[in-house]
């Protein structure tokens, strides 16, 4: 028996928690289970989730915390959000210059938010506003913003973020396994110790994105979801981002409160998997967190039980977006029993193959889009399902076919046996997903909040292996009946959303050049430097042809029996537009011997999939499973790229839903935005523009497409394969059953877009009606890439315009408060051929444009300059391509991505090389050269009305664009 079938089979055996002692201390574990995992517990009641992984030399560490909005004050809504973003202000020890002298101005602040969120005059207002503006700019003299980014730079960190939501709020971090030590002391202070500063130009940022969210109508539709399945509880009445009255009424003390009571080592969990000894990174989480007092009082809210439903309950919102449905059964906790059953019939409803939904609504085009997923959270559960009317149908009928899967699975009218071909797509799933350490850690991050034994998640496929067809009837029979939620999203102006004015904030300091001395402490201490391991093509990877003659990239899998093959042709919908139908229509056909239906039935039995992809420039036939399977899942590949049959009702049909999504897609603000944004990048001719116009689909015979599809075989193309069969044995089975012509005929030739250069100053204009408007600026001097600048050009990106130690960052959203989303990037071609640009990027509030325009021209034309700020980049840089691994797959994606470049190595080995000897003076002479004082083109999403014309007028001429020539229809 080997690995790989051990592991498979381990998922399906019994299992117990089992306790265990290594030297001092004793952990929990389960025998079975594949990651490994320790489950320690600390005498203060702190828990620690550790899982070895040593495929690259980093550790993925996240600290999650047992609360999220559903403790939210009713009062204070958005509380557990906004203390998730003051968590990055610092502590008592960084952060600032001296903590005793800002102390007083902290706490004036704080008495004077407490004062300005009773009052209701705006004068009032406005002049308590203008204090709590001048005492902060008092404070603002002693804050050193963004010192824990800084700290977690120079570590060498990677994905230094968080997130808020109903039940958690979880701090991400991923660093260099040599790291851990200084990260845990950082954690230790930063969670023991917190300050709540710099919290008026935090609060701006926290409202754009608000402001973000109001323009999603699917977001709103799912809180009126929930709003009705939950009406006493916070997962309904309230939202994780907060209402907008509460985000500009504050309280500094209300959050304080809420840190006391639920930021406590009893409530929270360290989760960290990597390249690690457990026992040494215990010594160390022991010696940081263990003198951590406990909390006496960590009980979250308590809310009645819900009311039970004995018929619809229906609600509705409005706005510009596509009309939908959406509707939802409320089901136990994610950690109870129930969840087993709930989570199969989620996946026989659909599981992206051989679902009743996707057979029986997306497979024949009844609804322009349909789907259904189990959404569990610690206090309940939910069964959602969503479904977007076609052309001539309404959200009703909608409904009302979705009900009819419901039935289905009342009536037990589903295949006999697709339980087991679910078991064995979950159980090929949880193996993928805990080869990452972030797969990994997330796991232990939701069984610690959902409150659920680790050996219950471990052991849930195999509870879930034991439920029955039977089982499922009666589940579907006693728990999905009339008591649902439906929520309808109709067409129209959502008079519910507030245009707030943006308050007068006087910019506070960066204060670039302070540094506190627990930054310098902390980050003057030396650790044993990680050596980088590079990719060698020529050692990690192998180049050698078929028997049939087909060029193969060949990488080895000696870990387990996954594989993943791909056929790549060099030629994509640039070269025939007809082409990107492919990608939709295919999956809709069956062929002479199976139908659509039975084709995904049995890629779902096998475990394995496929997937079509044609992308603008190269055409991908990707093949992914189990090693055992893939002769039998190539020869079903084969049937549908040689067998397939086209037929016209389904061609009808697929034209007028394709119609139809591209009308939707000009009501998307987002997908606005990126037409907008290719648009001024190309011009009229694009890759958002290169579609079939409407005259040429419908005229289009549908065989066309199929005869499309059956020349891939005939074309030249090389095999991608990363998997355990030895090149001899793919070679043998390529040969057999992938039967090619034996001469190929060259691929097509792809059209080159014709790039837009930027030789003056000008404003691209388009409309959209929101609160918030999108702004990218755009220089191109149609140069290409010298390879000798992209050192230089690398860690400028990161010194300027990447992550929240940037400058870009700190001045547009720490000091000014302009932005939730903002960064700035020198491009790096993809191709040897095509020109560098540079982008400037921001989303902000209507009022806020031009303060956002004249930010970032003030800060390319004098780049700020740190020496402190500089050297941090730098470590960061070397740190990130020190410890870096190509693996797997991906080695052979570095390989193509070099030689679209034109180099035989990956270009990360020249930057790693050339890091060490540059300056600052480096990247500002290149700033200077490629950057400062270059005209932009100002691309904007937005709606006139609200903003400023005459202003950005004096930027450049205006040139408006209407929705029809950026899309192109």
């Amino acid at each position: 028996m080997n690995a790989k079938t051990i592991i498979l089979s381990a998922l399906l055996a019994g299992m117990t928690m089992t306790t265990a002692a290594a030297g001092n201390r004793t952990y929990q574990s389960v025998p079975a289970d594949p990651m490994k995992t320790r489950i320690y517990t600390l005498s203060n009641g702190l828990k620690v989730y550790l899982s070895v992984n040593t495929e690259k030399p980093r550790v993925t560490a996240h600290i999650a915390v047992n609360t999220g909005h559903r403790n939210d004050p009713a009062t204070c809504t958005g509380l557990a959000h906004y203390l998730e973003h003051l968590m990055f202000k610092g502590t008592t020890h960084f952060g600032t210059a001296d903590y005793k002298a800002e102390k007083p101005y902290i706490d004036k602040i704080t008495q004077l938010y407490e004062e300005y969120r009773t009052l209701t005059d705006p004068a009032m207002r406005k002049a308590k506003y203008h204090e709590i503006d001048s005492v902060s700019q008092l404070a603002a003299r002693y804050n050193i913003p963004n010192e824990y980014d800084k700290i977690m730079a120079a570590l060498g960190g990677e994905g230094t973020n968080a997130y808020t939501s109903f039940d958690v709020t979880c701090y991400t971090e991923d660093i260099p396994a040599n790291e851990i030590e200084r990260w845990a002391e950082l954690q230790s202070d930063r969670f023991q110790n917190i300050v709540l500063r710099g919290f008026h130009t935090e609060l701006e940022a926290v409202y754009e994105e608000k402001n973000m969210s109001l323009t999603s109508d699917s977001r709103k539709l799912f809180d009126a979801v929930m709003a009705k399945l939950f009406p006493s509880h916070s997962y309904g009445t309230q939202t994780t981002l907060g209402t907008q009255d509460h985000l500009k009424n504050p309280s500094l003390v209300e959050i304080k409160r809420y840190f006391d009571k639920y930021y406590k080592p009893n409530n929270v969990a360290i989760c960290m998997a990597g390249d690690f000894d457990p026992d040494k990174v215990m010594d160390i989480l022991e010696s940081k967190f263990g003198s951590w007092k406990p909390g006496s009082d960590i009980q979250p809210r308590v809310f009645p039980k819900q009311p039970d439903f004995t018929a619809p309950q229906d609600t509705s919102v409005v706005g510009q977006e596509q009309e939908m449905v959406y509707m939802a059964w409320r089901f136990k906790g994610a950690a109870d029993m129930q969840a087993d059953t709930l989570n199969i019939v989620g996946k026989i409803l659909q599981n992206g193959s051989c679902g009743l939904v996707d057979l029986n609504l997306n497979q024949k085009m009844a609804t322009l889009g349909a789907g259904a997923e189990v959404f569990a959270l610690k206090d309940y559960g939910t069964l959602l399902m969503v479904g977007m009317p076609k052309e001539g149908q309404t959200v009703k009928e909608v409904r009302e076919l979705l009900l009819a899967e419901i039935k289905k699975l009342r009536d037990g009218d589903f295949s006999d046996d697709i339980i087991t071909s679910i078991i064995n797509n979950e159980k090929l799933s949880y193996l993928k997903e805990t080869e990452s350490n972030d797969g990994r850690v997330s796991k232990m991050v939701d069984a610690f909040i959902n409150g659920q034994p680790w050996e219950d998640q471990v052991e849930q496929i195999a509870r879930m292996s034991k439920i029955t067809k039977a089982d499922i009837i009666d589940f579907a029979r006693r728990y999905l009946n009339d008591n649902y939620v439906c929520a309808y999203k109709f067409k129209g102006e959502d008079k519910n959303i507030k245009k707030i004015e943006k308050p007068a904030i006087t910019p506070i300091p960066s204060n670039r050049d302070m540094e506190s001395a627990y930054l310098k402490d902390i980050t003057g201490r030396k650790t044993e430097p990680i050596q980088p391991k590079f990719v060698d093509f020529e050692r990690d990877m192998k180049k050698t042809v078929t028997k049939s003659g087909l060029p193969v990239l060949y990488v080895q899998n000696t870990d387990n029996d996954l594989f993943t093959m791909a056929y790549r042709y060099d030629f994509g919908d640039r070269a025939d537009v007809r082409c990107s139908v492919l990608n939709g229509y295919i999956p809709l056909l069956g062929t002479s011997k199976m139908s659509a239906a039975e084709i995904k039935q049995q890629f779902y039995k096998l475990a394995c999939s496929y997937s079509i992809h044609v992308g603008n420039e190269n055409v991908t036939v990707t093949l992914s499973g189990l090693k055992e399977n893939m002769p039998a899942a190539m020869q079903l590949l084969e049937q549908v790229l040689n067998d397939t049959k086209a037929d016209a009702d389904l061609y009808a049909s697929y034209v007028e839903n394709t119609l139809k999504e591209r009308m939707e897609r000009k009501q998307d603000q987002k997908e606005c935005f990126e037409a907008l944004w290719q648009y001024a990048m190309f011009g009229p001719e694009n890759d958002y523009t290169n579609l079939m116009a409407e005259k040429q689909l419908r005229e289009t015979k549908p065989e066309v497409y199929t005869d499309l599809l059956k020349s891939l075989t005939g074309m030249k193309h090389t095999i991608l394969y990363y998997g355990p069969l030895t090149t001899a044995e793919l070679s043998k089975t390529v040969s057999k059953i992938h039967r090619t012509p034996r001469k190929l005929a060259d691929v097509p030739k792809n059209r080159e877009w014709k790039w837009t250069v930027t030789p003056q100053s000008q404003v691209i204009i388009a409309p959209y009606e929101a609160n918030n408007i999108y702004l990218r600026m755009l220089n191109n001097s149609a140069q290409t890439m010298n390879l000798n600048d992209l050192p230089a050009a690398s860690l400028f990106n990161d010194y300027f315009g990447a992550g929240m130690n940037g400058v870009v960052f700190q001045e547009l959203r720490e000091t000014r408060g302009l932005a939730y989303n903002a960064f700035a990037y020198y491009a790096i071609p993809q191709r040897k051929q095509d020109p560098v640009y540079w982008v400037e990027h921001i989303i902000t509030q209507n009022d806020k444009l031009m303060d956002c325009v004249n930010t970032f021209k003030e800060i390319t034309d004098n780049m700020p300059q740190t020496e402190a700020a500089f050297r941090i980049a730098k470590e960061n840089a070397i740190k990130s391509y020190a410890t870096s691994r190509t693996t797997k797959f991906d080695i052979i994606s570095s390989y193509i991505r070099a030689q679209r470049m034109g180099v035989d190595h990956p270009l990360a080995k020249d930057v790693y090389e050339a890091l060490p000897a540059l300056q600052m003076k480096d990247i500002v002479d290149f700033e200077k050269k490629n950057i400062s004082g270059k005209p932009l083109h100002y691309v904007i999403l937005g709606n006139e009305k609200e903003l400023d014309m005459k202003a950005i007028g004096e930027k450049g001429n205006i040139k408006r664009v209407t929705l029809e020539e950026i899309f192109g229809y």
